[in-house]
This record gives C-alpha cells, structure tokens and sequence, in this order.
C-alpha cells in the first residue's frame, strides 16, 4: 500500500492508527506494533501518524487499552451467562467462569494477550486492592467484583479476601503463559481444558474449603 502523501480525510485517523495496530498485534504481538508500519498500511505518511503519537510507546498503550477491552468483556460475557439461582453456586461458578475467560482469552488471542500486559501505562490500576481504595478498572476490576460477591454470599471468608485477588490472577495467567510460551505448547485443547479444571479445583480449595484458614489463625 503507498502512503497518501495528502491530508487525511475519514476524519478520524488516531482511530483508524490504533484498529492497523490491533490487527497487528494481533497477528504480530508487541513487536508487530511498529509506527512507521502502522502508518504505512493505513495509507498515510509516518509524519502524519506522529502527529497523533508521539513514539512507539504511546500507540502500544492505546493498543494494551483496547486489547484489556476485549479481555474484560470476555470474562464479562463469561460471568454473564452463569445462570444459577443459587447465590453461592452461582458466585462459585462465577469465579470459575472468569478464570475460564482469562485463559480461553490468551489461547485464541495471543498477540493481543502479549500486548495487554506490555504497556506500563495504568499500571496502578492492577495493584492488588487495600480496604478504603478504590476498586481497578480493567480485567482486574471484574476478577475482584466476582471475589466480593463470594465475600457477599458467605462463600470467602472476609480473612481471606486480602491477597485472594493475586493468587487468582497468578493462577490463571501464569497456566495461560505455560500453555503460550512454555513447555505446555504442544498439549492437545482437551488436555488443556481439562488441566485447567484442576487448576481451577485448586484455586477453588485454597479459597473456599472450610477449616484450613480460620479469621482467628489469620487475625
């Protein structure tokens, strides 16, 4: 494609810039968002795109921004369809609708996985959460939302709710990097969800298996 050597005129060219630069990542992960290739392939000069981001750095935020987007409303979707009645079973099958997502989510988008967590921009945003502080934004914000309920329905004990949102984030992201870049590539999907189960069985037993952590013992 030649770059336009003429004024933009769809009138929107930051968000044209940043959709080139999904697709890219898409298919190229963080190192497939380079600006001068970003302007090239949506048909203008590389001085335009500057015009519109400064460096490299600032087009990959807005990419990480829109690749947490998709992530979010993944798991929102995901936690959405639970239909239970039950107000503990449904907030158990919640927290595991929402691991699901996660890595359901970096399977089938990798280079957009890569590029969500590859800016630094807001990164405040995914500290673990302190009593009076205000709730993240972001993929965060809904794995904590889902912790609460479980705190709201009796199922996590309150002692255990400090740090449950780390340990939950660990969990599913660090099996989603093994299956991604680690020795877990080459295992077959049905083994993969099924490794996930337990993964997800053990999150569930540390969490909200009476007896083992008690408010006394924690206090």
């Amino acid at each position: 494609m030649t770059p336009r050597t003429q004024p933009y005129h769809h009138g929107n060219l930051r968000a044209e810039l940043v959709d080139t630069a999904v697709e890219l990542a898409r298919s190229a992960g963080p190192d497939g968002v380079v600006l001068r290739e970003v302007a090239r392939r949506t048909g203008v000069s590389h001085n335009a795109a500057y015009r519109h981001f400064e460096d490299r750095a600032a087009l990959l935020s807005e990419v990480s921004d829109r690749a947490m987007g998709d992530l979010e409303r993944a798991m929102e979707e995901r936690i959405a369809a639970v239909t239970i009645e039950d107000p503990t079973a449904r907030a158990t099958a919640q927290l595991r609708e929402t691991g699901r997502a996660y890595v359901d989510f970096a399977i089938r988008e990798p280079g957009l996985f890569a590029v969500a967590f590859t800016s630094t921009t807001g990164a405040e945003g995914h500290e673990p959460t302190r009593a009076g502080q205000a709730p993240p934004a972001g993929p965060y914000a809904v794995l904590n939302r889902v912790l609460d309920d479980l705190v709201a329905v009796g199922a996590l004990p309150p002692a255990r709710r400090a740090g449950a949102d780390v340990a939950c984030w660990a969990a599913v992201h660090g099996y989603a990097e093994l299956h991604l870049h680690g020795p877990l590539r080459e295992v077959p999907a049905g083994l993969r969800d099924q490794a996930l189960e337990a993964v997800l069985d053990v999150v569930h037993r540390g969490l909200l298996s009476q007896g083992r952590v008690t408010d006394d013992q924690t206090g």
